[in-house]
């Protein structure tokens, strides 16, 4: 039987999403938890992989069970063996042609950046911090310069495992919302440190280092040196994958409201 579940989880404390032998992973204590449920050991896939430090407000996972469970098993059961920071939706029974990451038509990042000269102790971990002031308007212009299927070369990870940086962006937006940028991307796929990196280069704008095209030479140079540095994982969210219809997945997996992990209107 193939189960999919939906998970949030607040990434702060862990190594990220795959499973290291340390066992501080997201992976780990969801797999223990089933364990506990299933009463043998289960593997899981998820849509997508997360770094250390960055949360999910939707993350979609499955996984293969030889034994039977009542569908609230899967929450609330699961739920019962996870720490606080992590916790199950929902569940669904699956085809077994259904694929957490390979089925997935699109995901969805938010990056929630605070904007203020002082550093919010209350947000520590949650948000992203920048302390000059930002021109959202020139962010969202620069955004817009990275829509559509280009060569993301300049905002690759080193590291980055993938077979090619050609990707399509269907979305980027920064829009003000208080005291916070907030920063929407939504792709068919995303490379490593993708999200991260583009904020970095939308922020050098946004402070005046450059206008809003020195975006467009940067794709064009396909040089990761000449971009700005990476950008903290705190405010980085997984906010959505999106399937098709007929694996009937609540909302296709993605969130319902505007995206809103917190109060982001501090007194």
């Amino acid at each position: 039987m193939r189960i999919a579940l939906g998970l949030e989880y607040d990434g702060a404390s862990f190594a990220g999403w795959q499973t290291q032998p340390a066992g501080n992973t997201v992976q780990d204590a969801l797999e223990k938890a089933l364990a506990e449920v299933a009463g043998v050991p289960l593997r899981v896939v998820c849509a997508g992989r997360t770094d250390a430090g960055v949360h999910a407000a939707a993350q979609v996972v499955h996984f293969d069970s030889p034994v039977n469970r009542p569908e609230n098993a899967w929450v609330r059961g699961v739920n019962s063996h996870l720490p606080d920071s992590i916790a199950v939706r929902w569940s669904r029974v699956v085809p077994d042609d259904f694929h957490a990451r390979f089925s997935a038509r699109s995901r969805s990042y938010h990056y929630v950046l605070y904007s203020h000269a002082v550093r919010s102790s209350l947000l520590h971990g949650r948000v992203g911090w920048f302390h000059l002031p930002l021109d959202v308007t020139a962010m969202q212009a620069g955004a817009a310069l990275l829509v559509g299927e280009q060569d993301f070369s300049v905002f690759r990870a080193a590291e980055c495992q993938a077979k090619s940086p050609v990707k399509t962006l269907h979305q980027a937006e920064a829009r003000r919302e208080g005291d916070c940028v907030i920063f929407d991307f939504r792709a068919s796929a995303f490379l490593h440190h993708m999200v991260r990196n583009m904020v970095g280069a939308l922020v050098y704008v946004g402070k005046g280092a450059h206008p809003p095209e020195w975006i467009t030479e940067l794709i064009a140079g396909r040089d990761r040196r000449l971009a700005a540095p990476t950008f903290s994982p705190h405010g980085l969210y997984l906010s959505g994958v999106e399937y098709e219809a007929r694996w009937q997945l609540p909302l296709n997996g993605r969130i319902i409201a505007p995206f809103d992990p917190l109060d982001l209107q501090l007194a």
